[in-house]
C-alpha cells in the first residue's frame, strides 16, 4: 500500500516542488515563481494544475521531466540558463516521503527545476548533500555507453549556442555536422558529464 504524505498530492513532482500540509514530515522550502492555481485554498501551480484529457485507458499523460544529478548545482543552473531554459521552482527535499520515493536512506537534497521556453519540456537538476553520490565509471561515458543516452534541444543558431556554452565549460565530442539540407546537429558534453545535443533546422 502506498504511504501517504499530506492531503491530495497525486504527482511526485508536486510533492517535491510543493508539498502540502498535513501528514507530511518530510521538509521542503519552495523558492522561485509560487504561481497559484483557481479554487478553493489557491494551491502553488504544479504539473497537478495542468493535467490534460485521458485518452481511453492510457496510463501516462505526457513525459514529464528528466533528473540529472550534479555535483555543482549554481553551475548546471547557469549552462541551462544560458541555453535558454527558465527557472520554474527550487526546493530542500528530505525526510521519510524523499527517502520512501527514491529507495535511499537519509536523503537530503536541493533541486532546481527548469523549464524550455514553450514550457512543454522540463529539467530537475540535483545536488545530493547526503547520502554521498555515487559516481560513474568512465567519468564521461561515450556516447555508445548503455543507459540514458543524451538530452537534445532544438535551437535558432548553433554556432552562437556553442559559443555561449563554452564558456560554461561546455566541450564539442566531434564537430557540428549536415544531416542533409534539414538539421545542423552536434553533441557537447556538459554539466556531470552529461551529454547535450543541439539541433537547428536548416531546412
Amino acid at each position: 500500500m502506498d504511504e501517504t504524505f499530506g492531503d491530495g498530492f497525486e504527482h511526485i513532482v508536486d510533492a517535491f516542488l510543493a508539498m502540502p500540509s498535513g501528514e507530511n514530515t518530510g521538509k521542503t522550502i519552495v523558492r522561485g515563481r509560487a504561481d497559484t492555481c483557481p479554487g478553493p485554498g489557491r494551491v502553488p501551480r504544479t504539473m497537478a494544475c495542468r493535467r490534460g484529457p485521458r485518452l481511453g485507458d492510457m496510463t501516462i499523460q505526457r513525459m514529464d521531466n528528466v533528473a540529472i544529478v550534479v555535483d555543482d548545482l549554481d553551475a548546471a543552473v547557469a549552462f541551462f540558463a544560458e541555453l535558454g531554459m527558465e527557472l520554474e521552482g527550487k526546493a530542500e527535499i528530505e525526510g521519510r516521503f524523499a527517502d520512501l520515493t527514491v529507495g535511499l536512506d537519509g536523503v537530503r537534497s536541493d533541486i532546481v527545476m527548469m523549464r524550455t521556453p514553450d514550457g512543454h519540456s522540463k529539467l530537475e537538476l540535483t545536488k545530493y548533500h547526503t547520502p554521498a553520490v555515487s559516481g560513474t565509471e568512465p567519468r564521461n561515458p561515450p556516447p555508445n555507453t548503455l543507459g540514458l543516452h543524451r538530452v537534445m534541444f532544438a535551437v535558432d543558431d548553433i554556432d552562437d549556442t556553442i559559443a555561449r556554452l563554452r564558456a560554461h565549460g561546455a566541450e564539442l565530442l566531434g564537430e557540428v555536422a549536415r544531416y542533409e539540407n534539414i538539421f545542423r546537429l552536434c553533441y557537447l558534453r556538459g554539466p556531470a558529464g552529461i551529454i547535450v545535443a543541439l539541433a537547428e533546422q536548416t531546412g
